[in-house]
Parts: structure tokens; C-alpha cells; sequence
């Protein structure tokens, strides 16, 4: 599927935000649909049955947490986008665990935000099931052997440090929340604390910097991303 095939529909209350999405968005090629509010968003979904949702939380009236609920609660599993403040990071988790794919904060610059677009439609569009080894950079990653390996170096990894690579690379590229990877690897944990302890213990397996990393980056108050690099 190339761009021209692509229709995103922007939900934002704010008509310079729309207007830049609509000029950067559409110089790549893609289709866009406008909507001020839910209720506009709720109509466009039906009639122009759109491949992607850029969402504002900040609408007037009903609220993107809301308009995002209605459309998973109706079974609607379009990717969803978020777009919010820097600041609202109680937002953007509650927005991930409703079950959006992403998000980019406000401000954002024009290329994160396509790239974070591939991403979720990439997710959308790619057949089901996985890819039996995965790489990215140096990294490669068998998810039918369970072997880890840097540079063709075999890396040994404890069973839960495996757990939280192998969700990662599942998810690759998409930011996890801290409480969906506690709730995939300990079930019933809520301890943050627990998962960075592993998350760094991992960084210092698989990353050359580990105070720098390359691959497992920390989304500030939200979760982890598996990035993928060339």
C-alpha cells in the first residue's frame, strides 16, 4: 500500500494544528479528512472509512478519551495516534491502555510524526503472525529459538529479561506502557520500579551505551520503545 492509498483523519479542535497536518501531511501523499469534534469524527468514520486516526485528547464536548473508548468498546481496531502536550503524561497512558497505537507530543516536528504513521500502519497492514527472527541494527532477535545475538554474538538473558525483549519485538516500534509490560511478563505486578531494574539489567546485555541506548528507549513517564534502526 503507498501513501495515495492511505486516508488519515485528523480530530483536533485547533485549526492551525488541522491546517499544518493537512499541508505536511498531504506533501507525503497522503489523504486527509478533517474533524473539529467527536461528533464530526463519529460521521467521517462511517463515510470515508478511514486507515488511520490522529487524535487530539483535548476536544470540546466529548473527549478524545471518550471517542477513543466508543470506537475500541464498537470494535474498531483502526490505528490511533495520539496527539498531545508534552506535559499530560497521565493522558497519554490512560489514551495507550484505551488501546491507541501511539503518540507524538505538541510540538512535534513533521518527520517524528510520519515516521510514528508508518509505524502504526505497518502494524495494521502486515500479515498476521510474526517474522521467526527479527533484526534491527545489530540485534537480532529468534523468537522460535530464543536466541539473542549482537554483532553474531550470542547473548544470554534471564528468562524475564527475555520475556520483556521478546513483548518489545513484538511491538517493535510502538511505545508500551510500563503497566501493559508488568501486566505481560508478572501478571498481577504494578511495580515500576521492578521493571526498570530489568529494563536496565537488558540494556546492559544488548546495548554498547547502556546509558545512552540505542535500541530500548525510555518513554519519560509512559513505558519503553523498541526502536528500529538501520
Amino acid at each position: 500500500m503507498t501513501n495515495l492509498d492511505v486516508r488519515i483523519l485528523v480530530v483536533d479542535d485547533e485549526p492551525p494544528i488541522r491546517k499544518l497536518l493537512r499541508v505536511g501531511l498531504g506533501s507525503q501523499g497522503y489523504a486527509i479528512s478533517e474533524a473539529p469534534n467527536a461528533s464530526a469524527a463519529i460521521e467521517l468514520m462511517e463515510t470515508e472509512k478511514p486507515d488511520l486516526v490522529l487524535l487530539d485528547l483535548g476536544l470540546p464536548g466529548m473527549s478524545g478519551h471518550e471517542l477513543l473508548r466508543k470506537w475500541r468498546d464498537d470494535g474498531l481496531d483502526i490505528p490511533v495516534v495520539i496527539l498531545s502536550s508534552r506535559t499530560d503524561e497521565a493522558g497519554i497512558v490512560s489514551a495507550l491502555e484505551l488501546g491507541a497505537d501511539d503518540y507524538v507530543a505538541k510540538p512535534f516536528g513533521m518527520n517524528e510524526l510520519v515516521a510514528r504513521i508508518r509505524v502504526a500502519l505497518r502494524h495494521k497492514f502486515q500479515q498476521q503472525g510474526e517474522k521467526p527472527v527479527f533484526h534491527t541494527g545489530d540485534l537480532s532477535v529468534d523468537l522460535v529459538k530464543r536466541i539473542v545475538k549482537v554483532e553474531d554474538r550470542e547473548i544470554k538473558l534471564s528468562p524475564k529479561e527475555y520475556d520483556i525483549l521478546r513483548i518489545l519485538v513484538q511491538h517493535a516500534g510502538k511505545v508500551l506502557t510500563h503497566q501493559f509490560l508488568l501486566k505481560q511478563v508478572w501478571g498481577d505486578s504494578t511495580d515500576v520500579q521492578y521493571l526498570r531494574v530489568y529494563v536496565r539489567q537488558l540494556r546492559q546485555k544488548i546495548e554498547k551505551m547502556p546509558d545512552q541506548p540505542r535500541y530500548i528507549t525510555t518513554e519519560t513517564g509512559v513505558g519503553y520503545r523498541l526502536r528500529e534502526v538501520e
